[in-house]
């Protein structure tokens, strides 16, 4: 296994997709490679930028298992295993656990039932006494339509099953968390615009959609933070705060996925009910992110801040 304790810049990587509609395997492996390349140190397959819910259950599994040999245990891996169904995510988190390669298991705050805090607890102790991988919570409430309180993670970071959450809230709940979780406990922020500043409360650091296209500069930032060069992390943040904005101007992950095709990495396809970006919408995205109008209809280089780290 392989263990989150030096990760702090982790993708929620896209999941390709050819002309056809089929996991395209070869561009997710070259992704992979350029992302590791750029300094991630850790991913999440299977989430919510990958399309979840559009991929079948035998996908998934094909998926992670390919995902797990391509990493082989280089950086830890996280995959997706939840559902608003306890006993399916019980069975389906075992059955993931048997793919070599597959570290964590990501299990959403289950969404659409709106269940409350007692039934969050029981959910997630449930699946955490009978399952074989170590889980990761995903907080999300913008996705599920209901929040996991911070006493409630409290209780469930003490389950010897439960290694650490991805919170999608404010800052005051983040630090919250940090403050009082208990130790070996991870707490990642999955809101790219708090990256900097969940590192400097102390977090762990991000679950990051922004690094697909930004990994060298969110790389860079945490460097610099390590060093204590604290004015050139904030510049990076500053730089980088509107462009992870804009990768969520239309509905996720299409903005990523048309940068990226711009990028030669993948098509800019998803699977419905998400749509492809249309020209127009390629045209105010390229503008967001500081880039000519049309840039998105030609080919970008796959450093998009080159030089900005050697100021």
């Amino acid at each position: 296994m392989t263990e989150l304790t030096n990760a702090d810049l982790l993708t929620a990587i896209v999941t390709p997709f050819t002309d056809e509609g089929t996991i395209d395997y070869p561009a997710l492996d070259q992704l992979t490679e350029h992302l590791l390349q750029a300094g991630n140190n850790g991913f999440v397959v299977g989430g919510t930028t990958g399309e979840t819910p559009t991929l079948s259950h035998d996908e998934k599994i094909e998926l992670y298992t390919h995902f797990g040999r391509l990493i082989a245990g280089r950086v830890p891996v996280i995959a997706g295993t939840g559902s608003n169904n306890t006993a399916e995510t019980i069975a389906f988190t075992n059955e993931v656990a048997q793919i070599e390669g597959i570290d964590y298991a990501l299990v959403v705050v289950p969404p659409y039932n709106k269940p409350n805090q007692r039934g969050m607890l029981a959910h997630f102790t449930a699946v955490a006494d009978a399952v074989e991988l170590p889980l990761i919570i995903y907080n999300i409430p913008g996705r599920t339509g209901v929040k996991m309180e911070t006493s409630t993670v409290l209780i469930l970071a003490e389950h010897p099953n439960i290694a650490g959450i991805k919170q999608c809230a404010s800052l005051e709940e983040f630090q919250t968390l940090v403050e009082n979780r208990p130790a070996g406990f991870a707490v990642y922020t999955g809101e790219d615009a708090q990256a900097m500043t969940t590192k400097v409360l102390g977090g762990d650091g991000v679950i990051s959609v922004a690094a697909h296209n930004y990994a060298p500069q969110m790389r860079a930032m945490y460097d610099a933070l390590s060093a204590g060069d604290y004015q050139v992390a904030a510049k990076l943040q500053r730089w980088l705060t509107p462009r992870m904005a804009a990768l969520f101007m239309f509905p996720s992950p299409s903005p990523v996925k048309a940068v990226l095709a711009a990028q030669g990495l993948v098509t800019d396809h998803c699977r419905l009910p998400i749509c492809d970006l249309t020209g127009e919408e390629k045209e105010q995205l390229a503008t967001a992110l500081g880039l000519p109008s049309d840039a998105l209809a030609g080919q970008l280089p796959t450093d998009l801040g080159e030089g900005l780290t050697n100021d």
